[in-house]
């Protein structure tokens, strides 16, 4: 019993010893958001990024993201190339910097130890990218139809005055 339980923590050991982790990370994203509101029922927000690292990775390297609370994976969409993307309903879509916080499978893991105990709780990423939103535009303030409309009934009114006046 004792020795399965010494074998067991060996495994662990020697298995975190040789896991790959992101040396010295640098990244170069790019990000795309929806821009009209008028047509969509959901805002797209999509960030695409390259993880650059002083060691070489395994092909099968997954990293995760968390934006808002919401957790999120990151797929892989090439060589060091992935991407993150999620979706809100227009009227929850706030303008503004977005914080995306990338993790690997040790810091996932850690904050979801942490998390359970706090769900407030949080961990240091392995990087951080920012994605900005300008805003989606939901249509103009007054419709052309309300616009049209209103500008009839006033063309009306004067002209029905008018006429009064000359007749009159």
């Amino acid at each position: 019993m004792v020795t399965k339980y010494l074998l067991t923590v060996l495994a662990l050991a020697v298995g975190t010893s040789f896991a790959q982790r992101c040396q010295n990370p640098q990244v170069e994203a790019a990000s795309f958001t929806s821009l009209d509101a008028t047509v969509v029922t959901q805002i797209a927000y999509i960030t695409e990024f390259t993880l650059k690292c002083d060691n070489p990775l395994p092909e099968n390297y997954a990293l995760y993201a968390e934006v808002e609370g919401k957790s999120l994976s990151a797929a892989r969409v090439g060589e060091n190339k992935y991407q993150v993307s999620w979706t809100e309903e227009p009227s929850k879509a706030r303008s503004g910097v977005h914080e995306i916080h990338i993790l690997d499978e040790e810091g996932w893991a850690s904050l979801r130890r942490a998390r359970r105990s706090d769900p407030a709780a949080s961990v240091a990423p392995l990087l951080a990218i920012q994605l900005q939103h300008p805003g989606s535009y939901s249509g103009p303030w007054v419709n052309s139809e309300v616009l049209a409309t209103l500008l009839s009934i006033v063309i009306a009114y004067t002209a029905l005055k008018n006429k009064s006046m000359i007749i009159a």
